[in-house]
């Protein structure tokens, strides 16, 4: 580190505009203290160039000096940049003194520790293990942002990346397959939201001092989550069945009998289900937290078939290997059970739980409450997907007041 000038706060004058045209070109900094083991500096290697601001920081324990680099501030006036540069440093200062790193924590150190913290929060495998697909396919391949220290991580490279995002096409499914679908607005959100968390993560843990560069350029895009409009009735969802093997039969089943996740009902295990009291206590999904469902005695009989002579921790719906359910092994059978069906080619294993959903409320009239509760959702979301469907009840009860 270069030492010169480190103390010559008389020096030179860098508060003022006319102050710093007046200092002499040279690589040191010009520094003007703050506090106590707090400087803002000014380094101005040549006559005719901006300047670049940085600051200093006093370790209280080591007496060591930690320097951080602050910009030049080239979009503000020159009587904006001293005020603005002082802000930058007292935030750092503050970043410091409540113990933060000062090392220099990339963009791809911050989704690396992103991982390992969703690895380290149970039950968190399937989550860590989608966030760390998505860094490698769209973070680390682009080694500029990936490499960049997040303190100097700038609007600029995240607009960038988003927009060069937003042009990329959609992974197929079958992962041996092109690319051909555009990206939609709901997928961009996944991956700006999973960036998103990534990095304010590493805020929290101090290793930045401000979510300045992303918080609104990865800001959600509102609207880019619509009602769900594909629907299967009774008659298909029993030609769906009909068309499947009895493995992936009784997965999906059991997702035309229960509003749940297909990601839910696959981590399902025999300890889950009370044959004594037909009660399923599901664990901790999307919606983060346990419930308990007390099932009807049909789909009781489902769920005490595929829990026959399996182990408590054993999955309670398992392909013919005997291994447990999961998005990409599900997603094959059901795609050519359906097309066997003559059902649409949009159809997944989440529009089972759409329609359950749907004939809940529009044709056996449960309450959004009750349905919120037993999907594991918010009645909000409930309220926003489906909510119209209540238009025909609150009509039919109109109809019933006339005099």
């Amino acid at each position: 580190m270069d030492t010169k000038g480190e103390n010559d706060t008389m020096a030179g004058s860098i508060d003022t505009v006319k102050g710093r045209e007046a200092l002499k070109p040279r690589h040191a900094p010009y520094w003007h203290k703050i506090s106590t083991g707090c400087f803002l500096g000014f380094r101005k290697i040549t006559s005719d160039s901006t300047g670049a601001w940085l600051a200093r920081y006093r370790l209280e324990d080591t007496g060591a000096q930690k320097l951080h680099s602050l910009g030049k501030f080239e979009e503000l006036p020159p009587t904006e940049r001293f005020g603005a540069a002082s802000k930058a440093a007292s935030k750092w200062f503050e970043h410091m003194g409540q113990g933060g790193s000062a090392g220099a924590l990339t963009v791809r150190e911050a989704c690396e520790n992103y991982v390992e913290h969703l690895r380290g929060a149970k039950p968190s495998t399937n989550a860590a293990d989608d966030a760390d697909g998505r860094f490698k396919r769209w973070v680390y391949p682009n080694a500029k942002l990936a490499g960049t220290p997040l303190q100097k991580l700038t609007q600029g490279q995240v607009t960038a990346w988003r927009n060069a995002l937003a042009k990329t096409r959609a992974m197929h499914q079958d992962k041996s397959k092109e690319p051909t679908r555009e990206r939609s607005s709901s997928s961009l959100n996944r991956d700006m939201a999973t960036l998103r968390a990534a990095l304010n993560l590493a805020l929290e843990d101090g290793h930045c001092t401000s979510d300045h560069a992303w918080a609104k350029k990865l800001k959600t895009i509102k609207g880019a989550t619509g009602r769900r409009d594909i629907y299967l009735d009774l008659d298909q969802r029993r030609a769906l069945i009909a068309k499947c093997a009895p493995d992936i039969g009784a997965l999906l089943r059991a997702l035309s009998l229960i509003p749940l996740r297909p990601g839910a009902i696959a981590s399902l295990v025999v300890g889950n289900f009370d044959k004594r009291l037909s009660m399923l206590t599901v664990g901790k999904d999307k919606s983060g937290k346990d419930r308990r469902i007390t099932l009807p005695p049909v789909t009781a009989k489902l769920f005490a078939e595929q829990c026959k002579n399996k182990l408590p921790t054993a999955p309670i719906f398992t392909r013919a290997d005997g291994k447990a359910w999961n998005k990409d092994s599900w997603k094959g059978p059901f795609k050519e059970a359906a097309a066997a069906a003559g059902l649409p080619p949009t159809a997944t294993a989440y529009v089972l739980r759409h329609s359950v959903i749907t004939d809940l409320i529009s044709l056996h009239r449960v309450d959004l409450l009750t349905v919120a509760q037993l999907s594991g959702t918010s009645l909000e979301m409930i309220d926003k997907h489906y909510g119209h469907l209540l238009q025909k009840h609150g009509a039919e009860g109109l109809a019933r007041l006339a005099l």
